[in-house]
């Protein structure tokens, strides 16, 4: 995976002052003292439970959305989380549903309980869905979850449904198991496209924002600041669309490892089965990448490698002074290259110093360039989270 350059979690476990729940009958656990309530987020869920709007709750713990159940989260909810690590995240398995279904006005916010929250305080949201994956040849579509072996994902139903996140917030993820595991702010394990994903935000990560763990699910309108290592991640056969990306990096910013990318894109997990099929082949439709961390340098705006296919358009890059990039695109890795039928149409803004022709593209793949200051993803959807821009 990623060479770390700093390690450790500062644990804290604070309770949170106001949890009220509105409906008596989500107090109950139907007679089961192991399931989770609404006053209890952790455990294994087996049945529906809603989060109703107009109250805070608390996740303490890892909560497993199991097979056949679903977790509602009305409009207008925050759920704060416990800062405990790698020891608080929620993961919907196969089978499992969340419907998050927000508004631009009533946006569902998961954030940290922590007095002073920081990167890292939990592990953010996991979706393990039955769609394809990368793999040898007669085997089966199936892996296992990074931060959690004994749960699997993945199949051969490319339009599963793992259920709906729209207008949802996510802050202060990303923590650490070791230099081969990670929690990321959203990780979409094997997710089809049944499922909806739109107008997401991740704050403040300490790992990845957003990472694609195969599957095929379509993503629409997601901003990402200050992620500590690459902003989107792609791996393990994802063959999917994103629309409007929007990632920055602001002054002050710091790395948590040796390459911190844009866009880091697999066609297998870590280059470690060149020969497998079903390879990630993506879409990216209108990308802003911006660093303005003064002495940060971003390894790569745009690297695609391992077997990887992408088709990008209208990308947009660019650089506040005393920020760079290791290079514009790069194409190239020790485990093996991009696809060459890879094709990107970018723009850099060559005002503070982004040079174009800094590229990395031994394959003959297709890169249309050119410098400008306008261009990429329209920020003005990301009103509802109140970033200024």
């Amino acid at each position: 995976m990623k060479k770390l350059l700093a390690t450790g979690l500062s644990i804290s476990f604070l309770l949170l002052s106001s949890c009220s729940l509105s409906n008596d009958d989500e107090n109950n656990n139907n007679g089961n003292p192991n399931q989770p309530t609404s006053q209890n987020l952790s455990g294994n869920l087996t049945s529906n439970l809603t989060l109703s709007s107009g109250t805070e709750y608390l996740l303490n713990g890892a909560l497993f959305v199991k097979e056949g159940a679903t977790l509602t989260i009305e409009a207008g909810v925050t759920v704060k989380a416990l800062a405990g690590g790698t020891d608080v995240y929620l993961l919907v398995e196969k089978g499992g549903k969340i419907i998050a279904n927000g508004t631009s006005a009533s946006p569902i916010i998961f954030t940290s309980s922590a007095s002073n929250p920081a990167a890292g305080d939990w592990g953010g949201l996991i979706l393990n869905g039955k769609a394809p994956l990368s793999r040898q040849n007669g085997t089966a579509s199936n892996a296992a979850t990074e931060i959690n072996t004994s749960i699997s994902f993945g199949g051969d139903v490319a339009d599963d449904n793992s259920g709906v996140l729209n207008y949802v917030k996510l802050e202060y993820t990303g923590a650490r198991i070791d230099d081969t595991a990670e929690h990321n702010g959203l990780t979409l394990n094997g997710v089809g496209t049944g499922t909806t994903i739109t107008n997401i935000a991740i704050f403040n990560g300490d790992d990845d924002a957003i990472e694609f763990f195969g599957g095929t699910v379509n993503v629409i309108n997601l901003l990402v600041v200050n992620a500590k290592d690459d902003m989107f991640d792609y791996t393990q056969g994802y063959t999917g669309t994103c629309t409007n990306l929007y990632g920055i990096r602001e002054n002050g910013y710091t790395a948590v490892t040796s390459d911190p990318r844009g866009v880091e894109a697999d066609g297998n997990l870590d280059g470690n089965s060149p020969s497998d099929i079903n390879q990630s082949v993506f879409t990216i439709n209108k990308l802003t990448i911006i660093n303005k961390a003064n002495g940060v340098v971003m390894s790569d705006a745009i690297k695609i490698r391992r077997g990887a296919t992408a088709n990008i358009t209208n990308a947009y890059v660019e650089l506040e002074s005393g920020a760079s990039y290791a290079d514009f695109i790069d194409l190239e890795d020790s485990k093996g290259t991009a696809n060459a039928n890879t094709n990107i149409t970018a723009i850099g803004n060559a005002t503070n110093g982004l040079d174009i022709t800094d590229n990395k593209n031994s394959i003959g793949a297709t890169l249309t360039l050119s410098n400008g200051t306008s261009g990429g993803a329209d920020a003005t959807v990301f009103a509802w989270t109140g970033y200024s821009f």
